[in-house]
C-alpha cells in the first residue's frame, strides 16, 4: 500500500549528486569534473576538496565545457560536466549535438535547478523543456531520479554506462522516501504499488507527489498502480504496457511542458500498441516565474490535488469508452 511509504527525511536531490561525485572519485580515477561557475550550486565542494587535479573550472563558458569534456573522452576519461539545466541544455544545444551526440562521446550532462521548483530565480532559469529537447537527441540516455538517495545511486550508474547521459535534477529540499541500498537500473521503471484501476506515470519530484495522490486515491477505495519513470529515455516501454493494459487508462506527472516531455513518451507507447485515455499533469505551453516552489507548483497545476483531479478524468474517459 502506498501509506506504507514514508519518507525518511528530506534532502536536496543536487546533494546527492554532490555526495555520488566524490564517491565515483574515489573509485574511479578516470571521473572528472568540470563546472561552469557554479560548484557551489552543484555540490561539488568535496570532490574538489579531494580531487583538485580532476576539477575543472571553465567559468561562465558552457559551449566551451561540453568542448573540453568531449575531447577529455577521447584519452579515456569520464567527463561529468555540471550547471543549471537551462544552460546543460539550451544555451549549449549545438555543442552537445555536434560534439557530443553525433559521435557518441562518454559525457554526463549533469543538470541541476530543473523546473519550477528552482524558484524565485525565476522564468529565465527555470527550464521547462529540456527532457523533450534532450531525449529528441539522437543516442542520449535521459535519467530523471526522484529524491536524495536514488540521484547519488543514478549518478553512481552512469558512470559506468557507455555512451552521453543527461541526469536531471533539482534545488529544494525534497522527502527522501527510496532505500538508500536501492540499485539503480538505468531503463527500468520502478513500482511504488500495483493497481487494476489507474496508471500514474511520474519523474523526479512528482514522483513523491504521484504517491501522495495515490494514497487519496487509495483512502477512496480505488486501486492505483504508481511507477517512477525515472529513465526516460531508453523508457520503459514492458513497465508502461504491463500497467496501463490493467488500468485501462493513465496520468503522466512531471515538473516539465506537457508538450515533449515524459508524459508524449507514454502516449507514444500506449497511442502504438494499447490506446487507452492518458491525462497530462505538467506546465502547459509556458514559460515560469518567480515564486516559492510550493507556490509555483500551485499555480502550475503540480500538486496531488491536480493528479487526482487527472485521475478522475482518465477514469471517467475510461467508462465512457466502455
Amino acid at each position: 500500500m502506498l501509506k506504507d511509504i514514508q519518507p525518511t527525511g528530506k534532502k536536496d536531490t543536487r546533494s546527492g549528486f554532490g555526495d555520488a561525485m566524490t564517491e565515483l572519485g574515489r573509485k574511479n580515477p578516470n571521473v572528472v569534473a568540470l563546472t561552469a561557475d557554479l560548484a557551489g550550486s552543484m555540490k561539488l565542494q568535496g570532490f574538489i576538496k579531494e580531487f583538485p587535479e580532476r576539477f575543472i573550472q571553465v567559468g561562465i563558458a558552457e559551449a566551451n565545457m561540453i568542448g573540453i569534456a568531449a575531447g577529455l573522452t577521447i584519452g579515456g576519461k569520464i567527463p561529468f560536466t555540471t550547471t543549471f539545466a537551462n544552460f546543460s541544455t539550451g544555451r549549449v544545444y549545438d555543442q552537445i549535438r555536434q560534439s557530443v551526440a553525433y559521435s557518441g562521446k562518454n559525457v554526463k550532462i549533469c543538470a541541476s535547478h530543473a523546473g519550477v521548483t528552482l524558484g524565485e530565480d525565476g522564468a529565465t532559469h527555470q527550464i521547462l523543456e529540456d527532457i523533450g529537447m534532450m531525449k529528441m537527441m539522437p543516442g542520449m540516455t535521459v535519467i530523471v531520479p526522484c529524491d536524495y538517495n536514488q540521484t547519488k545511486a543514478a549518478t553512481l550508474a552512469v558512470a559506468d554506462y557507455k555512451g552521453p547521459v543527461y541526469l536531471r535534477f533539482g534545488r529544494p529540499s525534497w522527502p527522501i522516501f527510496t532505500k538508500a541500498d536501492e540499485p539503480f537500473l538505468i531503463g527500468k521503471a520502478q513500482k511504488f504499488s500495483e493497481g487494476t484501476d489507474v496508471s500514474i506515470f511520474a519523474c523526479g519530484h512528482l514522483v513523491w507527489l504521484a504517491i501522495q495522490a495515490g494514497m487519496q486515491l487509495e483512502e477512496r477505495g480505488l486501486s492505483v498502480e504508481v511507477i517512477n519513470l525515472h529513465t526516460v529515455k531508453p523508457l520503459d516501454e514492458e513497465a508502461v504496457l504491463q500497467s496501463i493494459k490493467k488500468t485501462g487508462c493513465a496520468v503522466t506527472a512531471e515538473e516539465h511542458n506537457i508538450y515533449g516531455g515524459m508524459g508524449d513518451a507514454v502516449a507514444q507507447v500506449a497511442a502504438k500498441h494499447c490506446p487507452i485515455p492518458v491525462e497530462y499533469v505538467g506546465t502547459n505551453d509556458t514559460f515560469g516565474e518567480s515564486g516559492t516552489p510550493d507556490q509555483l507548483l500551485e499555480k502550475y497545476g503540480l500538486t496531488p490535488k491536480h493528479i487526482v483531479e487527472a485521475a478522475e478524468k482518465a477514469m471517467a474517459r475510461k467508462k465512457e469508452n466502455k
